[in-house]
């Protein structure tokens, strides 16, 4: 039999790993305008994100919305802003939780590279998937940190990386995590959230809200299982804490243009409540894994404001699970969950 060896001026090949790319919707690289509207173009112009015909849409969007958008949108952002870092926390947070998976997982499994990237903006997920090639990853596991699906979350951040692999001879192998909104480790940690955020208060709430994104109902009728997702955490987290649906009630956020989107509506529910002798209230945002501008700047600032000028007395908001030890203990479990047979 003759061995067959490589020829001296073949290119190097690295030892074979698996990637892991951890994904979140992505950042404006700064609050100033220009900055605000490339970020917001880009988002904005996703048929995911907006079902609309693309040559009339873009025409509102580029000459209407990205006229004044990105100013005010840069205000908010510079409400929440990480000045030591000059970035957002989105940023601070997603890289940390990159950081701690690939060190949580370096001593049993030291052949996984974890990184991360955006759907929109940098670091794209293009680049990223190139690099973790270039590294030796044959396999990738594409992670979006979305716990409850939706066409115009996970589905658009699934899409860019296969747009991207469409451009690559050599293809590496992907696998997709599925929504986790009813992993018993996700509920557990938002359950633990929620109990160790009240205990630190010196009041007990009257109400606490679980406020998701929001979604147009369109959408909703169309078949994405957003709504169904969302109500699904909710109840289990009710189920887990011992609560009624009085004392957990489901809302819906970040409301944009004039279709008619999920109800009930976050800030007005907030506003009534306020007006009908609700005096305490605490809030969590289960869907999102990492605190943005829509958990810092809209609840923890804009809602909050809301409750107390229509006569609360005591808020208090909930972060995220971030890179918290909970929120590690749902990205590693269920990361190994989905490696299953790679590692």
């Amino acid at each position: 039999m003759t061995l067959q060896f490589t020829p001296e001026d073949h290119p190097k090949i690295p030892n074979e790993k698996v990637g892991v790319l951890l994904m979140n919707l992505g950042t404006p690289d700064g609050t100033d305008y220009w900055s605000m509207r490339r970020y917001l173009s880009e988002f904005l112009s996703d048929p995911r994100v907006i079902e609309a015909p693309k040559w009339l849409w873009q025409i509102i969007l580029q000459g209407i919305i990205l006229t004044t958008r990105p100013s005010k949108s840069g205000e908010a952002y510079k409400e929440i802003w990480n000045k030591e870092k000059d970035e957002s926390p989105l940023r601070t947070i997603t890289r940390d939780q990159a950081t701690k998976l690939q060190k949580a997982l370096a001593k049993d499994y030291p052949n996984i590279v974890v990184d991360w990237g955006w759907r929109y903006g940098n670091p794209a997920v293009k680049e990223r998937i190139e690099e973790l090639q270039k590294q030796g990853c044959n396999r990738i596991l594409l992670f979006a940190l979305y716990p409850q699906y939706s066409a115009t979350t996970t589905a658009t951040a699934y899409d860019k990386c296969f747009d991207a692999l469409k451009t690559m001879r050599w293809q590496p192998a992907v696998r997709c995590v599925p929504a986790y909104h009813d992993a018993p480790v996700y509920i557990d940690a938002l359950a633990k959230s929620v109990t160790e955020g009240i205990a630190e208060l010196s009041w007990e709430p009257d109400v606490t809200i679980a406020s998701f994104h929001g979604l147009p109902v369109e959408y909703h009728e169309k078949g994405d299982p957003y709504y169904c997702h969302c109500a699904k955490t909710t109840r289990l987290l009710r189920e887990k804490l011992g609560w009624s649906e009085d004392k957990l009630k489901l809302c819906f956020q970040s409301l944009f243009g004039p279709k008619e989107w999920l109800k009930p509506y976050t800030q007005p529910t907030v506003e009534e409540m306020a007006r009908n002798g609700v005096k305490n209230l605490v809030i969590l945002t289960p869907g999102f894994s990492v605190d943005c501008v829509e958990t810092l700047e809209e609840i923890d600032i804009g809602v909050r404001e809301a409750f107390l000028e229509n006569g609360g007395e005591n808020f208090a908001f909930i972060p995220c699970l971030n890179d918290s030890d909970a929120g590690m203990d749902v990205i590693k479990e269920i990361t190994l969950r989905e490696l299953q047979g790679w590692v």
